[in-house]
């Protein structure tokens, strides 16, 4: 039965959504300011996109965009 939720996604996938490096998602979980759904035995991480965005606020935008 579908919950609803979307599938959780990678470190590289969130920074691609946030327009940042995956070197910054990752100082983001080691400084407390992003909190991971998961850690897979490698110990990747892996992100429920809505609770993130829910933890940074409304993602900053770049100063390019219109």
């Amino acid at each position: 039965m579908p919950t609803g939720r979307r599938p959780l996604i990678t470190t590289r996938e969130l920074a691609r959504h946030l327009q940042v490096h995956p070197e910054t998602v990752r100082e983001w979980v080691r400084e407390g300011r992003v909190t991971p759904a998961a850690t897979t035995p490698g110990g990747q991480f892996r992100f429920d996109l809505d609770d993130v965005l829910a933890q940074l606020g409304q993602p900053r935008k770049r100063p390019d965009a219109n």
